[in-house]
């Protein structure tokens, strides 16, 4: 298998306004839809922003550009206007693009349509292997992208990128129509275009290994050491994983040290991060052994959803039926339509309607009324006309088993 190389050679970095202009000029009179990247310096940085944006079109060729030094990208957003953008993984660049002004009037998304389509291995590597026939370099995807000035063999990495998304989006695009999935996409697509990140209120809650901290104190020092760590990396902007890592927050509120010999002697409290900000995790670990009672954190947060699906059984048997059921119809008619059970319905849609189903037993009132939650959750009409019957069905067969 080749080995995927650069068809017009290593383009220039454009990181002046007058180059963006020329690059800008010479996409507005491009063809095609425009195949967009960009590479973050994820695990370096506390922020998303993008440090590098890859594009390419036909008759333009391919820019790399570089957002740091330019005023703005506004030639380069009016020079594509409402040419539809290619990107792979768009949730993960929708976010800094749109950061710096560019948002697309159209999209395809090279891993969705894979994901539509069933491939098990949806990475651009591997679907570039499988339906080109070329293999893609991938040792620099891990790199710190704000590092200037960017290395050459980089820089090859990040243009590849956008090398061939214009061909695998054709490859996509022709077999989700002879697979009768083109609308799905078009749909899944357009929903992607309004993408907005999910802001987490209490993000300490995700903290590896919270599973092991025992008791509400120990809980608000998780919770104090981890909105300190993230003041501090904001402000740095760092990673906060570089600063002290999740162990060591855990480490640490189990152990509950009151001076910096304690806690430099807690696993995980290591290196200069650690022991340049100590006061201010002796001060976090202070607040949360002197913070009232009435003030500690619950052990399971509070949400508008419903609880973790292994707690139904004992909350609501009905419920866990229902979702028993629903789970099994979702699970045949993903694998009769050949789609992932997540893709041809979102699990946390799915959980929603389950928990609180609608009140009438009708059965075309419930239909009728489950659609009307699926839409409202923001569930697509292609998901909604192959899901809602059986999710009504569960309902109704639920209560049949409760009620013998």
């Amino acid at each position: 298998m080749a080995l995927l190389a650069l068809s017009d050679g290593l383009p220039p970095v454009i990181d002046s306004d007058e180059a963006l202009a020329a690059y800008a000029a010479k996409v507005g009179a491009g063809s095609g839809p425009v195949a967009i990247d960009a590479e973050r310096a994820s695990g370096y940085r506390y922020s998303n922003r993008a440090y590098l944006i890859q594009v390419r079109r036909d008759g333009a060729g391919t820019g790399l550009v570089d957002p740091i030094p330019l005023s703005t990208l506004a030639p380069l957003q009016e020079a594509i206007g409402d040419a539809e953008w290619i990107l792979h993984a768009a949730t993960q660049d929708l976010p800094c693009l749109a950061e710096v002004g560019l948002r697309p009037a159209a999209l395809f998304d090279t891993e969705l349509a894979g994901r539509l389509l069933n491939y098990p291995r949806v990475g651009l590597a591997t679907l570039v292997e499988t339906l080109l026939g070329a293999r893609m370099k991938k040792e620099h995807s891990a790199v710190d992208w704000s590092t200037r000035p960017l290395p050459e063999p980089w820089l090859e990495y990040a243009a590849l990128d956008v090398e061939v998304l214009g061909q695998l989006r054709d490859v996509l695009a022709a077999e989700l129509a002879e697979k009768g999935k083109a609308d799905w996409a078009r749909q899944e697509f357009e929903h992607l275009r309004a993408f907005e990140p999910v802001v987490r209120t209490e993000g300490w809650r995700r903290t590896s290994g919270l599973h092991k901290v025992r008791g509400r104190r120990a809980l608000a020092a998780v919770r104090a050491l981890w909105e300190a760590r993230d003041a501090v990396a904001r402000e740095r902007d760092v990673t906060p994983g570089r600063l002290i890592p999740d162990s060591a927050i855990v480490a640490a509120a189990t152990a509950l040290p009151t001076n910096r010999a304690g806690l430099m002697s807690t696993p995980g409290f290591h290196g200069r991060g650690a022991s340049r900000h100590a006061s201010t995790w002796l001060q976090a670990l202070r607040e949360a052994a002197e913070m009232p009672e009435k003030d500690l954190p619950d052990r399971t947060p509070r949400g508008d959803g419903p609880p973790t699906p292994r707690a139904w059984a004992e909350k609501d048997p009905v419920a866990a039926r229902r979702l028993e059921l629903a789970r099994a119809a979702i699970a045949g008619l993903a694998e009769q339509h050949d789609l992932p059970a997540e893709n041809l319905l979102t699990p946390d849609h799915l959980r929603r309607v389950m928990w609180t189903p609608p009140r009438t037993r009708d059965p075309v009132e419930l239909l009728e009324q489950v659609i009307d939650q699926l839409t409202g959750l923001g569930s697509r009409s292609w998901q909604i006309g192959l899901t809602a019957s059986a999710l009504a069905k569960a309902v109704l067969d639920a209560e049949q088993v409760a009620a013998s």
